[in-house]
């Protein structure tokens, strides 16, 4: 499987006096936000720690000793987006203020380690007529509805974004195919999270997020979600990101009626397939990336949040949380999914029986996404260890 494009090698070449820029990252940070402000409207004195966070990310990818030149590039131009996006949020709900009265009701926030079939749930639940998911150009260019000639300029703007990174990260073809019109994860509009992790190797970052508050970013994605429902069809909102893990304390303070569907598999299966899709991100934005380090921090994040979910979530009603082992979308898709959606309290109709036809027909990884644990320093003993009885929970699971 490849992994980067020769394009990438150029582009590194082409582009390496622009890391100049990492000694000063503030003078950087500022010229990004004065840029989005210009193309928003929006006042940054409206969002002071927000600005703060992202300050501090844009210091932290900076200071990585093996970022590349197109790393440099690929960073600024995402930071530029969320900033962007944060203020459009803001501009509107002040212009606005009924935006923020919209009822989030009932929303479905899909969650379980990466390579859990998570994305498959989404795409299954989020296409019921009476769900919504947001698309990724909507997580991108957050806003109201502006007409039919607005939005497909941002899909096509989104489609361009995609398209390159399709074409400098191939692999990710493969493993994560991306389009601007499906629905994707929360990831692309939650400001801070282990998704910049899986750019850039950054410990001092990883350590910060460890201890930040996330409540603010989800009260973000709430007024991002009422930017999107605000004039339009009232639908229930399906959410899906591996990170929800981390912060169900959060979500349930957000969004207190919310339900959980939780998938289940293998830690050592996971472990794997995640730190293969990393490595393939990483290719794009350092130089060399430490395969031993992939292995060791991603499974620190996943064990902890493993850890701090099971926690978090007896505190929560047992009737807010469906368990989906594997199998059920793997493997017994027409005979389980119809029990998730009655669990959800959804109506099972013939049309969502023929998008799990349409869904399940898409190709698979298939053999050309292969990894192996050792790559990435690891062994089945560690990861096994690092999970506690959890692999034994997701055995049991299955087996009901």
């Amino acid at each position: 499987m490849r992994r980067k494009s020769m394009t990438t090698s150029v582009l590194n070449v082409l582009l390496q006096p622009t890391m100049g820029g990492r000694r000063d990252p503030d003078k950087i940070f500022d010229g990004i936000v004065a840029k989005a402000e210009r193309a928003t409207g929006g006042d940054r004195a409206a969002v002071p720690g927000f600005l703060e966070g992202m300050r501090y990310l844009t210091r932290c990818f900076a200071a990585s000793p093996r970022l590349s030149p197109m790393g440099w590039q690929s960073v600024q131009g995402d930071l530029r987006l969320r900033i962007e996006n944060r203020l459009r949020v803001e501009r509107l709900v002040a212009e606005r203020p009924e935006i923020a009265a919209e009822p989030i009701e009932r929303p479905v926030f899909i969650v379980g380690l990466p390579r859990t079939a998570t994305t498959l749930a989404h795409n299954i639940i989020a296409k019921s007529p009476a769900h919504r998911g947001p698309a990724l150009w909507e997580w991108m260019f957050t806003d109201i509805d502006r007409g039919e000639e607005a939005r497909r300029r941002r899909i096509r703007q989104t489609e361009r974004l995609v398209g390159t990174f399709m074409r400098l990260a191939p692999a990710f073809q493969v493993i994560h195919p991306l389009n601007a019109q499906k629905p994707d994860e929360c990831n692309y509009l939650l400001p801070h999270g282990t998704q910049h992790l899986a750019r850039v190797h950054m410990p001092k970052y990883h350590q910060w997020i460890e201890r930040h508050d996330a409540l603010p970013d989800y009260e973000y994605l709430k007024l991002a979600l009422q930017v999107l429902q605000y004039g339009r069809e009232r639908k229930r909102w399906i959410l899906k990101s591996p990170m929800h893990l981390d912060h169900l304390p959060e979500i349930r303070k957000v969004f207190p009626d919310a339900q959980i569907v939780w998938t289940h598999r293998d830690p050592i299966t996971v472990l794997g397939s995640l730190c293969s899709l990393v490595e393939s991100s990483q290719v794009m934005h350092e130089r060399n990336p430490d395969l031993h380090a992939i292995g060791a921090t991603w499974l620190r994040i996943q064990a902890t949040a493993i850890e701090r979910a099971r926690k978090a979530r007896v505190d929560w009603p047992r009737a807010a949380f469906v368990d989906v082992p594997y199998p059920w979308l793997a493997a017994e898709p027409h005979q389980k999914v119809p029990l998730l959606y009655e669990r959800l309290g959804a109506e099972w109709t013939d049309a969502d029986a023929r998008t799990l036809d349409s869904v399940l027909a898409r190709p698979g990884i298939g053999r050309q996404h292969e990894y192996e644990l050792a790559r990435y320093g690891l062994d089945p003993q560690q990861v096994e260890e690092a999970f506690g009885d959890y692999p034994r929970m997701v055995e049991k699971l299955r087996m009901e």
